[in-house]
């Protein structure tokens, strides 16, 4: 187990957390529906609570967690812009916002799986992993009300 093996997961997680966040957020503003607006606000509030966690983490190991998300994620959300604007409406940003929740959980896992990874940092990302299965329930939840 090495501090800068569990730092490096942690600063990964980090990204795509802030990248998740970001994606909440940007929906949140394209979402016609208020109760979905509602829910991708309080989704990323509680993603904001699992990088704060992740960063003292990373700290308290010896990192220095960025607080700036990926391009990827950027050129994520332009692609639902686009899908927005060729008439997916809720149903398009819904079903985006899932794919990336399906990421984030497979991210999670791995590092949860990851046998190097140390007790604490193990910890940290297994107490931050309940936002993430809260957001890909919501969302698998909520794809499928949709499609129905």
């Amino acid at each position: 187990m090495s501090a800068n093996h569990d730092i490096s997961k942690i600063d990964d997680l980090i990204t795509t957390l802030i990248d998740s966040i970001k994606g909440y957020e940007h929906s949140a503003e394209k979402v016609d529906s208020a109760d979905f607006k509602a829910l991708f606000l309080d989704l990323a509030a509680g993603r904001r609570g699992s990088v704060e966690l992740l960063q003292q983490t990373s700290r308290a190991l010896g990192g220095k967690p960025n607080d700036f998300g990926s391009a990827a994620a950027t050129i994520h959300r332009r692609i639902e812009d686009l899908r927005v604007a060729l008439g997916g409406g809720d149903a398009a940003i819904v079903k985006e916002i899932e794919r990336g929740e399906d990421y984030l959980k497979e991210e999670f896992g791995r590092a949860l799986r990851d046998d190097a990874m140390g007790g604490e940092a193990r910890d940290a990302i297994a107490r931050a992993y309940e936002s993430v299965t809260r957001g890909h329930s919501a969302m698998s939840a909520l794809k499928h009300q949709l499609a129905h």
